[in-house]
């Protein structure tokens, strides 16, 4: 499953997009007054500027499989990556055969470049901007996760992630390449004390050849 386009919120327009492409360095392929629309690998992100939004999502981008380190390295000077247990900045996902770290852009959304291990990706030339591959996962907000699992399953031919142990406060639908995360509100995004809020949040997928566009 593919995350063609996700279309999210902000309440700043020029400080998101001073961020996006000065910080990260990402490229702009449209703008204008109201919206921004960045290339991120092989997918789009855009922001709508709302000024009373007062919320933050979070969302993750796949990177090869082999360069985590040499993305941490990149980050210095750019982006403070948030701190763990014990001080760390990697976080082990045993049963998704992947690591991940973790930091926040200018709107407080909670960003993550995840390297999974399943996944065919390696690369040999250094790690730079183009080297992140696609958005690979958004998180939904919904007071019943596995029940809009099952819908969305249904309704759009999808499936739960199989190496997520699914649950009423926690659910993956897609796989390795694309996962619509999908939890219960007010729980903590991890590893952070965020509590998880419900946002308009559009997304356009691609699964098994069909596009399927979600409005949440």
């Amino acid at each position: 499953m593919k995350l063609q386009h996700i279309q999210i919120q902000t309440n700043d327009l020029s400080k998101t997009i001073a961020f996006y492409t000065q910080t990260l360095g990402f490229q702009i392929i449209e703008n204008n007054s109201t919206s921004v629309c960045f290339q991120i690998g092989s997918s789009i992100l855009k922001f709508i500027e709302n000024k009373n939004f007062d919320s933050i999502y979070h969302f993750a981008f796949n990177i090869p499989n082999n360069k985590l380190d040499e993305a941490i390295k990149w980050c210095d000077n750019k982006i403070d990556l948030i701190r763990i247990e014990d001080e760390k900045i990697i976080t082990r996902f045993e049963n998704w055969n992947a690591n991940a770290v973790y930091f926040y852009d200018n709107n407080g959304n909670l960003l993550e470049f995840i390297a999974r291990h399943d996944l065919d990706n390696s690369e040999t030339k250094s790690f730079d901007i183009k080297s992140i591959l696609n958005i690979s996962e958004i998180g939904i907000v919904y007071e019943k996760p596995l029940e809009l699992g099952q819908d969305l399953i249904n309704k759009h031919q999808l499936s739960f992630f199989s190496k997520n142990a699914n649950s009423e406060v926690f659910a993956a639908i897609g796989d390795d390449e694309g996962l619509l995360i999908i939890v219960k509100p007010n729980r903590n995004w991890y590893p952070t004390q965020t509590p998880s809020e419900s946002n308009k949040t559009e997304i356009r997928l691609e699964n098994n050849n069909k596009i399927t566009e979600l409005i949440f």
